[in-house]
């Protein structure tokens, strides 16, 4: 990969890193959604503040999956591994629509009335969207081009 891939798929996935911390949607953070949950769906009686409200164990939640996916995007950028990247890439754009489908399934109707309050100030989902995003495009980029070496001189 290029020089300057390098450094921005780097600061990607710091950028990934740091938004896992912040507000996803309206109150709720990664640390609050649980495996569970995205496998389960969320429970119907629950409301998002009560969600946001939940604190369960850190290793089971979306927090440390997108932990992960930073690690992974870190590690291509470090190393150079587009195949590395890839797979950081897929995986937390993965979480993220699962994310997505599960709040859309449970809090369809409050999603689409308060859209604009719920997305206020969740800087976390712009981050890791973002910091996803733009190592897709950075992937995208093709490799340098290596030249042959040049044929020897005669005489020489």
């Amino acid at each position: 990969m290029r020089t300057f891939v390098h450094l921005l798929l780097f600061a990607a996935a710091i950028a990934v890193a740091v938004g896992v911390f912040g507000p996803l949607v309206g109150t709720v953070d990664a640390r609050n959604v649980q495996f569970a949950d995205l496998r389960d769906g969320f429970a119907s009686g629950r409301t998002l503040d009560q969600i946001g409200a939940h604190s369960g164990a850190f290793y089971s939640s979306l927090a440390i999956g997108l932990l992960g996916v930073a690690a992974v995007v870190l590690l291509a950028a470090l190393f150079g591994s587009r195949i590395v990247g890839w797979l950081g890439v897929i995986v937390g754009l993965a979480g993220l629509g699962v994310l997505t489908w599960r709040l859309d399934d449970r809090f369809d109707h409050e999603l689409r009335s308060d859209w604009r309050h719920l997305l206020s100030g969740t800087w976390g989902l712009y981050l890791v969207g973002g910091g996803l995003l733009l190592s897709l495009l950075l992937l995208l980029i093709p490799r340098e081009r290596r030249l042959p070496p040049p044929p020897p001189r005669p005489g020489f």
